[in-house]
């Protein structure tokens, strides 16, 4: 059961739709997982990008998103609380993978994780490293989750532009992961966000985001007419700019959910 009930029993649950791409780019391997799943009204949706030589980023994402799939099915429960038992549950489940195969002991994963209670029209998220999550309310970015990078904390400080988010050749040193001894803790909302009608939100991989800016995601949202339409105007762009820049491409990974009324 939910944590907490937010609006009466009479209310209409919103309805989802999802749309979702991944590929290894110019990779040999995609080390990224993903996974979605229903359970009454409430949802999960989630993206692991991996970090590790020898398979060891593909085994650890995998690790972390079916961890937190598998305790999502067994509590079916919404709020900050339940969310941070998943992802503990994740570290916990990789941790104990790293132990067990000393060769594993160095991989990690970047994670975000999405929850909707579509019955009380709300939703919360959390993550850790530079995997993010976006909402978006007609066509305009309303949130955005914060890298846990070196560069971002540059950014905060003053030192570097946005820009360099996407540029800056350290930009992939990150300050907080699953499977890092010493992690900074994930980043969970704490207050959940009212959902509305057209409501739509994107979580995605270092490998997308980087290649498509704020204001082209924003662009791609007010032309399309659903989840399916605006990942693949935004996959086209992220496409583009990133062939016009000859560096290889990384694992690329996303999940647009639209939000409706019934």
């Amino acid at each position: 059961m939910p944590e907490q009930s937010l609006l009466s029993d009479t209310a209409v649950p919103v309805v989802l739709s999802l749309a979702q791409l991944s590929h290894a780019g110019g990779r040999q391997v995609n080390q990224d997982s993903w996974g979605s799943v229903l359970q009454e009204d409430l949802a999960c949706v989630i993206v692991a990008d991996g970090v590790g030589g020898q398979y060891g980023g593909e085994i650890a994402s995998n690790i972390v998103v079916h961890s937190i799939m598998e305790m999502f099915v067994e509590e079916a429960s919404f709020g900050p609380r339940a969310l941070q038992s998943y992802i503990e549950h994740a570290i916990a489940q990789l941790t104990r993978r790293q132990a067990q195969i000393p060769r594993l002991k160095d991989m990690s994963s970047t994670v975000a994780v999405l929850l909707i209670d579509q019955k009380n029209r709300c939703a919360l998220w959390g993550h850790m490293g530079d995997t993010r999550l976006y909402l978006f309310r007609r066509g305009k970015l309303l949130s955005a989750t914060k890298d846990h990078s070196l560069i971002q904390q540059f950014v905060d400080a003053g030192h570097c532009s946005p820009e360099q988010l996407r540029r800056h050749p350290r930009r992939s040193i990150l300050c907080a992961a699953v499977g890092v001894e010493g992690s900074a803790p994930a980043d969970i909302t704490q207050d959940v966000t009212q959902l509305q009608g057209g409501d739509t939100f994107l979580v995605c991989s270092d490998g997308f985001w980087e290649w498509i800016s704020e204001a082209e995601m924003e662009q791609a949202a007010l032309q399309a007419g659903s989840a399916q339409d605006w990942l693949d105007l935004m996959h086209e762009i992220v496409e583009k700019n990133g062939k016009a820049s000859n560096i290889p491409l990384d694992n690329c990974t996303a999940f647009t959910i639209y939000v409706a009324e019934p």
